[in-house]
Parts: structure tokens; C-alpha cells; sequence
């Protein structure tokens, strides 16, 4: 890759090496005091390098997610060690700080009622309170809607070495996962299963605090220093309208505000002759949600009606469609698009479940007058 120098080329190897040592199990002991002058002079941008080229040629997410866990472990003293200034109040950074402090706050909570529910997992009132301070956590997953949505998208634009990202995604998920499952239980009337439940919890205590320190001491080092500030504070009024879960500021007056002379132009649409204004009215009255993705690809649309179901921001636009899914799932659209591209299909559904209701997703090839494959339309109601 053009922008690796041969000093990081020779870091980004040594932890390749460390990573097979580790997860074959094959002198791993051996392999990592060898290295150990090299793993102290790891910086962030060679793990977001080394993640990059290792997402590039392992599929399997759940392996990769494990053994970067243990390379992370040999690196975390360098890591932390690694020269870092906390980011200035009022900067978008710093507000992801801000929210990653109040989860921690929460967790040191959780921590000494899970100890006294292990003691009597038949206290109601135990039992009742932990499930109220796990309560209080699941606002947090807006956090990781905002990263997905808005921060991500600049991060594929911006740097070359993206990937990492999507193991971070990954992550994202799995924590989701754990955090419902624990609700679940505890808000049921199911007998204390206490190995399931500390598997639930001990997972999710590493996990947060994992995906916290590798934002801010790999991620958000990395992006400061490959990105201009400018486009950075950009994505604050978009993280501040999805919402951020416990310090949600106001947004900022825009730089400059963008006119469209075209606004009161009527266009041609065959069958009716439509304003910009009143276009982007009808697509927000539709009782659906609307998601255009090009022949090429790229998320060229999607609509705003006033309660969407899945989250969408200007961020997205341009952006491959296959960095819109999680790892673990983006084959499947790759799947449906293929399908659309060489004609075997023209349409795909989808049920699902989500916070008490029946979710339908549609899929449809669009197609022009002469039958060429033009995208695909994504409905969701």
C-alpha cells in the first residue's frame, strides 16, 4: 500500500507474525520475546495497518475477532504508552470521550450488584436493580448507530486502510447481542443460570472497554493525524440529530448555507411535472423507507420519512454498499445484488424482529426501458 513507509511495512510483518504465533498456538512465548523491542515501538497506525491487511484475507469474523483480542494484549503497554493528548473540549472527539466516560461510570456500577446477585440470585430486588443498571446501558448502542453511520462512511473516504472498521463493527454487534441476551434473562422469570450469565457479562465488561481503548487510543490518534480537523468536526450535527446516549449537545450553525436554485424548476417525470421541493416531499410522505444503491454499487439516495427504521445520514452517500452491513452479513447482499445484476432475480424479502414489531425489507432490481440493470431499491415498512 502507497502509504506505508518501509519502517511501518517492517512493523506491520513482525505483527503478522505475532497474530499466527498467537493463534496457532506455535511458539507463541518463543516468537513474542523475540519481537519484544519491535512491540514496544508499535504505534496506532500500524495496527489499523495490520487489521486492514488481515480483514483482506480472513473471512472468518469471529476468528479474527479473538486473535486480535490476544495481539492487542502483547501491544496494549506500547499502546498506552504511545504519546496521546486528550482532544479539546467542544470537538467531536472529545464528545465520543465524553460518552465513552459515562458508560464506564455505568459499569463500575453494574460491577458490585452483579457480585451481590451472585451471592442471592434469589433477591427480586438484586435481581430487579441489575436489570435497571443494564437498562441504563442500552442507549449506548446509539453510540456505536452514530460510528456506523457517520464515522465510519469518512473513515473509507479518507483512509486508505479502512478495514479495521469493520472488525470494530463486528464488535458492535456482539455487544448488542450479549446485552439483550442479559436483559432478557434478568427481566424474565427464568431460574439463575449464573455460568451463562457471568459469560454474558464478562464478555461484555471486556468488549466496551475494549472498543472504548481502541477507539481512543488507535482509531481517534490515527484519523487526527490522516484527517484535516475540518471534515472531522463535520460530522458533528449528524451525530448530534441520530443522538448521542447520555451528553447530547446542541448542533452547530453550518459554515455556509447551501441554496438550491433549481428548487422551484419543474422537471419532466413522464407522467407529471414535479418540483425538487415537492420530489423530496413525496419521498418523505412515503410510509416507507427508501434506500437507492447505483449498478456500481454506491448508496445514491435514501429517503427521510419522520419515524425511519434504520438509521441513514448524508454520510453514506457514495459509500460501497458493502461497507454499509456488518462482516458477518455483508455476503448476503452481496448475494442479492449478484442475483439483480445477472437477471436470475428482480426482487427479494425479508421479516425480521425488531424492539416488539414485524419489520419488512424488500429489495428490488431497478431496471431501465431496456432492461439494463440500473441498482437496487431497498423498502423497509
Amino acid at each position: 500500500m502507497s502509504e506505508i513507509s518501509l519502517h511501518q511495512q517492517a512493523h506491520v510483518a513482525m505483527l503478522h507474525d505475532l497474530y499466527e504465533a498467537i493463534t496457532t498456538r506455535t511458539k507463541a512465548a518463543e516468537t513474542i520475546r523475540g519481537y519484544d523491542p519491535m512491540i514496544q515501538m508499535v504505534t496506532p497506525s500500524d495496527i489499523v495497518v495490520f487489521v486492514h491487511e488481515l480483514v483482506q484475507r480472513t473471512s472468518d469474523m469471529e476468528e479474527m475477532r479473538t486473535g486480535i483480542n490476544k495481539l492487542l494484549n502483547v501491544t496494549y503497554k506500547a499502546l498506552s504508552a504511545y504519546p496521546y493528548h486528550e482532544p479539546e473540549d467542544g470537538t467531536y472527539f472529545h464528545l465520543c470521550i465524553r460518552n465513552n466516560k459515562a458508560m464506564v461510570s455505568i459499569m463500575e456500577r453494574i460491577r458490585p450488584v452483579l457480585i451481590r446477585f451472585n451471592k442471592n440470585t434469589n433477591d427480586t430486588a438484586v435481581r430487579a436493580e441489575l436489570a435497571g443498571l443494564w437498562n441504563e446501558l442500552r442507549p449506548f448502542m446509539n453510540y456505536y448507530v452514530i460510528k456506523e453511520n457517520v464515522l465510519f462512511p469518512m473513515v473509507e473516504r479518507e483512509i486508505e486502510a479502512f478495514k479495521c472498521i469493520s472488525v470494530m463493527w463486528s464488535f458492535h454487534d456482539q455487544i448488542r447481542k450479549d446485552l439483550e441476551a442479559i436483559l432478557a434473562f434478568l427481566e424474565s422469570d427464568a431460574e439463575a443460570d449464573l455460568r451463562q450469565l457471568n459469560r454474558w457479562a464478562g464478555d461484555l465488561f471486556f468488549n466496551l472497554y475494549a472498543v472504548k481503548f481502541r477507539e481512543e487510543r488507535i482509531l481517534f490518534p490515527v484519523l487526527e493525524q490522516k484527517i484535516d480537523p475540518a471534515k472531522i468536526e463535520a460530522l458533528w450535527n449528524e451525530s448530534v440529530e441520530l443522538g448521542f446516549p447520555y451528553h447530547n449537545p446542541d448542533k452547530k450553525a453550518a459554515d455556509a448555507i447551501l441554496t438550491d436554485h433549481s428548487a422551484g424548476e419543474l422537471h419532466d417525470l413522464k407522467t407529471g411535472l414535479l418540483s425538487i421541493e415537492q420530489i423530496v416531499l413525496i419521498f418523505k410522505h412515503l410510509p416507507v423507507d427508501l434506500t437507492y444503491v447505483d449498478e456500481h454499487n454506491k448508496v445514491r439516495f435514501f429517503s427521510t420519512p419522520p419515524h425511519r427504521i434504520f438509521p441513514r445520514t448524508v454520510a453514506i452517500i457514495g459509500r460501497d454498499v458493502n461497507n454499509c452491513h456488518p462482516h458477518e452479513s455483508v455476503h448476503v447482499v452481496e448475494k442479492i445484488v449478484e442475483s439483480f445484476r445477472n437477471g436470475s432475480r428482480d426482487k427479494a424479502d425479508f421479516w425480521i424482529s425488531m424492539r416488539g414489531k414485524k419489520i419488512l425489507i424488500q429489495y428490488f432490481a431497478v431496471r431501465d426501458d431496456q432492461g439494463r440493470y440500473r441498482g437496487v431499491l431497498e423498502a423497509s415498512q
